[in-house]
């Protein structure tokens, strides 16, 4: 496989240094590696694959060299300015922020479930929420099988999601110390509360949820709702999703679809009290599911559990996972 020159934007991030972490873990084929962040973090040494790299800091020549992929993860703000910058130079952009998702020109990528997706990029892709992320890649086997009507999201997320300064609210909070971060004590509670309220009484990272989930699967007739919920727990998302079908379905069917879908890992057995739980997806790139039942309210209705790591599958292995496939589909 030829090797190609990667960027990455936020390299001292909380998400920039997972990235380094899964492309030297998947062997990603790396020829010179670039490393950019803010003033403050220009400077810092990083290792990776044995060798020790200088943060630069990001400008607006940054890419004024060849530079085949850009992974960036370094807010809104960033992206919005440098990664068109990047893309008019001739590097593909692999962006993690919110800020060109809902954008018609720019592919709104799972690699397990809309991989063709980046054949139609103009420059920059787009990585969904972290959210978002986990709990389509097991909807995309029940889609193309049975097809969904309706989605309810209930979600569990981590403090990992706001980055270092959650956590740190977080472990302050078990220390007895006040919380500087979130509006409220989120140590030994949990907050129905995730990004600003919108108009209609929503989260902005529920309608996130909402509105990626129809653009993913090019429908915007699905119906989907979302009540998104911050929890004390360090890293990985857990997620309630309740979901009508169209079509009829028999449960092991269900099951054994789920099992056999790229990227799920199903852990379901109740009478042994087996499901997965955050301890189960921290630190891997599966998306586990479990506690899989018929919602006897509705008509072919399915409720399931579905947990993963947030920061790895939710952000920085699903980005590397569109580099993969940049290389493969040879468009880069």
């Amino acid at each position: 496989m030829k090797k190609i020159n990667v960027a990455i934007v936020g390299a001292t991030g909380m998400v920039g240094r997972t990235f380094l972490k899964v492309l030297e873990e998947r062997h990603f084929p790396i020829k010179n590696l670039y490393l950019f962040s803010s003033a403050k973090s220009a400077g810092s040494v990083v290792k990776f694959a044995g060798k020790e790299y200088i943060v630069e800091e990001l400008t607006k020549n940054s890419f004024d060299r060849d530079i085949q992929i850009a992974l960036f993860s370094a807010g809104g703000s960033i992206s919005e300015k440098f990664a068109p910058i990047a893309a008019s130079k001739g590097a593909i952009v692999v962006d993690n922020s919110s800020q060109w998702r809902m954008d018609p020109n720019v592919p709104l990528v799972v690699p397990e479930v809309n991989p063709d997706a980046v054949k139609d990029h103009k420059g920059i892709i787009a990585n969904p929420n972290c959210s978002t992320i986990q709990a389509v890649v097991p909807l995309k086997p029940l889609q193309e099988k049975y097809k969904i009507k309706r989605v309810i999201y209930s979600t569990y997320q981590a403090v990992s999601g706001s980055g270092v300064r959650g956590v740190k609210d977080l472990e302050n909070g078990v220390n007895g110390e006040a919380n500087s971060f979130y509006p409220h004590q989120i140590a030994f509670n949990c907050l129905p509360h995730i990004d600003v309220f919108t108009e209609n009484g929503y989260t902005k990272e529920e309608m996130k949820m909402v509105n990626e989930t129809m653009k993913i699967f090019n429908n915007y007739n699905l119906k989907v709702t979302a009540t998104t919920v911050r929890v004390p727990v360090k890293n990985c998302h857990s997620e309630s999703i309740n979901i009508e079908l169209e079509n009829p379905f028999e449960l092991n069917d269900v099951i054994n679809d789920l099992k056999n879908a790229d990227g799920v890992v199903v852990i379901d057995n109740p009478e042994k009290l087996e499901y997965p739980t955050t301890i189960d997806a921290n630190g891997n790139d599966e998306v586990f599911v479990g506690r899989i039942r018929r919602d006897f309210s509705i008509d072919n209705g399915l409720n399931f559990w579905c947990v993963a790591d947030n920061i790895r599958k939710g952000a920085a292995t699903n980005a590397v996972q569109i580099a993969e496939l940049l290389l493969k589909y040879n468009l880069v």
